[in-house]
């Protein structure tokens, strides 16, 4: 099997050996029988060091991203942290984008800043200032890439940010979540690791929330599932179950998430009251030529910026009918926020501040008139 698609409904999902239950059971089980003091059956002992369930999305994950290894978290942050905590040590330097999910920022910033790590904030389009940002660095340095980000939607050249990063001696990460594995390859472009947020397009249906790293070397793989067996940030088996069956779809919702993204944003590219809309599929996006090099599709996340400021976006995200007004994104469902009081309001007053006129959109699955029409209507509310 070496489609995507295939992959994707197949990989780790081998029928029950007992019953010949075509989709797998979830072992719900804390522990599991010995058959005498160490002999364990399959290496399963405790669950949370190993559980069936979990080890089946695990492979699902590292067949799709390419890597040696994938591991499972119980939230998107969990993994992050798992991922950082593995690699850095006091005195160590995280470079990260000045335009990322805020949650992230807030976890070096708050977590791993007072712990002796240095944070860099640069625009990662920018590859000289990510240069710059690199030079002198310690022996462990993170080039934290996200792309499309969160929620400027800016494009980062991944194989060239991995030949910056390697030249420098860094470990290159990229948070994959906008794009997931099936529109973007981060590792087949060079990064080392990959992060998601499994909450997102992965799980895909708004009902589970998890998160995971895939890793392309094996030394470091260990690292960290050790690390996940350590603290224990595990993801649970029925998440686990949720996340694998919503990946079994994710291709074709990709491919529908990004054409009707694709509608919405031109769409509003001519609507009054619109100042700019942020959306990689557009040909005058300054990351359009990149995005399209190094995607399969163009994605269902954009922003927009409102001329009447930040009244006009709060009434806009407030008047939309088949948009909910809610945080998150990547479900099946199309969602509205307002990032600066929401998603990002840990980021409010910083260098990484979203303007209060922006508009951030996860355009779902649903008829592509309808959310055209949706969009247009609130505003001219």
């Amino acid at each position: 099997m070496t489609e995507f698609a295939t992959r994707a409904v197949h990989a780790g999902q081998e029928p029950d050996a007992t019953t010949g239950a075509v989709i797998p059971p979830i072992h719900v089980t804390s522990t599991y029988v010995q058959d005498g003091v160490g002999a364990m059956r399959n290496g399963y002992e405790y669950s949370r060091g190993g559980n069936p369930t979990r080890d089946a999305l695990q492979t699902l994950l590292a067949d799709l991203d390419g890597g040696v290894a994938a591991y499972s978290f119980a939230s998107g942050l969990a993994a992050e942290d798992a991922l950082l905590r593995a690699y850095l040590e006091p005195g160590a330097r995280v470079v990260m984008g000045n335009d990322v999910y805020g949650g992230t920022h807030r976890l070096v910033n708050r977590l791993h800043v007072p712990w002796g790590v240095e944070l860099v904030v640069v625009d990662m389009s920018d590859v000289d200032r990510v240069r710059a940002a690199l030079e002198g660095a310690p022996a462990k340095t993170v080039l934290w890439v996200e792309t499309p980000t969160n929620p400027l939607m800016k494009i980062a050249d991944i194989a060239l940010l991995s030949e910056v990063g390697h030249a420098a001696g860094a470990l290159v990460v990229v948070d994959n979540t906008f794009a997931s594995p099936y529109l973007q390859q981060p590792l087949s472009l060079g990064a080392d690791a990959v992060s998601y947020s499994t909450t997102k397009y992965l799980g895909g249906h708004s009902d589970v929330v998890g998160g995971a790293v895939v890793l392309r070397d094996e030394a470091f793989a260990e690292q960290v599932g050790f690390l996940q067996f350590g603290a224990g940030a595990i993801a649970s088996p029925f998440d686990a179950f949720l996340t694998t069956r919503g990946i079994k779809t994710l291709p074709v919702r990709m491919e529908r998430h990004s054409s009707n993204a694709q509608a919405v944003a031109e769409a509003l590219v001519s609507a009054p009251g619109v100042e700019r809309v942020y959306y990689p599929g557009l040909s005058d996006h300054p990351g359009h030529e990149v995005a399209a090099k190094q995607m399969r599709g163009f994605g269902g996340m954009l922003s927009v910026a409102l001329t009447g400021g930040p009244e006009a976006a709060k009434r806009f995200v407030e008047s939309t009918e088949v948009f909910t007004l809610a945080e998150s994104l990547g479900g099946v469902e199309s969602l509205i926020g307002y990032p600066s009081e929401m998603t990002h309001a840990s980021v409010k007053g910083t260098e990484l501040a979203v303007p209060e006129n922006v508009v951030r959109l996860s355009v779902g699955i649903e008829d592509q008139g309808d959310l055209v029409a949706d969009v247009l209507q609130a505003l001219s509310r």
